[in-house]
């Protein structure tokens, strides 16, 4: 059975945790940070856990990082 590819963009976006959670950059931080709230600006500097359905989808497209 050949290889299977991991997805270019789901490698740089995400990364997996020791137990399999699936680590990503909150979005809408590289513009327009007049318009945004503080507590927005706040939350989207640290990373969070995708939820287990979209989880599910990323490690699909990773199939070696388990």
């Amino acid at each position: 059975m050949p290889k299977l590819k991991t997805k270019s963009s789901v490698k740089r976006r995400f990364r997996m945790t020791a137990k399999g959670k699936v680590i990503m950059n909150p979005s809408g931080k590289r513009h327009g940070m007049r318009k945004r709230s503080t507590k927005m600006k706040r939350q989207a500097r640290r990373t969070t856990y995708l939820s287990s359905p979209d989880a599910a989808i990323v490690k699909n497209f990773m199939p070696y990082s388990r």
